[in-house]
């Protein structure tokens, strides 16, 4: 499972409404290689299903991703801050054992 915090929900819903996407668009999030840690988060949107795609739905919000993603980012919560200190979204990852100091990389 895939979860989506209150904050990053409102934000998801607000840029949806800003840049007039469509309702069958849904939030895709992907682990790569790459980042100072050795993985880094992707995160997009999306309106096309593709093979293998793991999908959950959570705080009203559809989040889709791959199975090869899925293994690195199960039981990991969305969120987003809006802080002076790292304004964006975040992931929250059980999963990793360690981040780099951004929070964009991690490493399992």
């Amino acid at each position: 499972m895939l979860f989506v915090s209150d904050t990053a929900k409102e934000k998801i819903d607000e840029i949806k409404s800003t840049e007039n996407l469509a309702e069958d668009f849904f939030v895709r999030v992907s682990v790569t290689s790459g980042g100072c840690s050795g993985l880094s988060y992707q995160m997009d949107f999306d309106n096309e299903d593709q093979p293998n795609d793991q999908v959950f739905e959570d705080n009203g919000v559809k989040i889709v991703t791959d199975l090869k993603s899925f293994l690195y980012l199960c039981n990991t919560t969305l969120d987003f801050s809006g802080g002076l200190n790292g304004k964006g979204f975040h992931f929250s990852n059980p999963n990793a054992s360690r981040t780099c100091g951004c929070g964009e990389s991690f490493s399992v």
